[in-house]
């Protein structure tokens, strides 16, 4: 399967307005590509296509509400109508809640899981409506959470799982017809992005990002590696690595473990945000965190795709957890 080199393509990104989206669809302007830049908040994305436009980019914007089939396949049909095709399509747009599971309005859960998840749906449908004749990449951002469970964001961590899951199984589905787009799942650490400002918040105190922090400058590029290149997946930051890798062949040393992170998502210093974007669009423009500061190399992404380093990774997670096994060992013959 041959993928176009970036400044030949029309890419269409949802979740443009801020964070992730919004850096991808800066970079992919700045490399040549054509950019439709979907999100709803209209006025945030008339000014950063003007801003892009300004700077000899070309882009144009298209508001749509992902949970919503007819207006995400309106935003795709005005891709089509400004830029004649859709080359690569990235599923980006998603939203936050904090509060334990037993905590969390039924009605802010199933919005949660319209964006999160729908809104995958939808964006699958819509850009291969487009693209499965001619080809091109359908690029899904989802989350190290969909690869293990987490206190306090039970509902997010559900919606990645749920999203692993439908992706993994449309690409097995696509190879058996022949149809010629690369499928991708992009799954990142926690990432210096505004989400956590933006987060439906039930606890004391701020959200903050789920530690270790990287900027998501990493996670634009690994999304325009996969709109050129295709991959089947790529977990963003080694630390987000060694974390599944552990919840998936220690979970019952995980479970007893994990609890201990639910303090280090809340500042409570500082008050929570009164305002959050699970309804209505947030304030947006932002690419960053006001507050965190992410890691910008992730020797991982740098050279971990690499089988030796992703094997030296593995071992590492198995050499903690061992330590931690016998630690909790001696402690109970203590």
């Amino acid at each position: 399967m041959r993928l176009k080199p970036l400044a030949d393509q029309v890419i269409v990104i949802t979740g443009a307005s801020s964070g992730i989206g919004l850096l991808t669809a800066r970079v992919a302007t700045e490399r040549g590509a054509k950019v439709m830049l979907i999100a709803r908040n209209g006025e945030a994305l008339a000014n950063i296509v003007r801003d892009i436009r300004a700077k000899g980019g070309t882009a144009d914007h298209a508001v749509a509400d992902v949970g919503d089939r007819d207006q995400l396949r309106s935003a795709g049909a005005h891709a089509i109508a400004r830029f004649g095709r859709i080359d690569s399509w990235v599923n980006n747009a998603g939203v936050a809640i904090y509060a334990s599971l037993m905590d969390t309005p039924l009605d802010e859960h199933e919005r949660l899981i319209r964006t999160n998840y729908f809104g995958v749906v939808n964006g699958a449908q819509v850009g291969l409506e487009h693209m499965r004749n001619d080809g091109g990449s359908l690029i899904t951002v989802a989350s190290i959470a969909g690869d293990m469970p987490s206190p306090v964001m039970g509902a997010y961590t559900a919606s990645k799982h749920a999203v692993v899951a439908s992706i993994q199984s449309l690409r097995i589905e696509l190879a058996a017809d022949n149809v010629p787009v690369s499928v991708t799942l992009i799954k990142p650490s926690g990432m210096a992005t505004p989400i956590a400002e933006h987060a439906a918040n039930h606890q004391a105190g701020a959200p903050t990002i789920p530690p270790p922090v990287y900027d998501p400058m990493l996670v634009a590029r690994a999304i325009l590696d996969a709109a050129q290149r295709p991959v089947r997946e790529i977990t963003v930051g080694g630390i987000g690595r060694l974390q599944v890798l552990f919840a998936s062949h220690f979970p019952a040393l995980f479970e007893r473990i994990a609890p201990v992170v639910g303090p280090l998502l809340h500042d409570r210093t500082k008050a929570g945000a009164s305002v959050n974007n699970l309804f209505v669009p947030a304030q947006d423009g932002m690419e960053r965190s006001a507050d965190e500061k992410g890691m910008t190399v992730s020797l991982y992404n740098e050279y971990g795709q690499h089988r030796l380093l992703a094997g030296a990774l593995a071992a590492a997670a198995f050499g903690v957890a061992a330590l931690a096994w016998r630690f909790s060992a001696h402690e109970r013959s203590g």
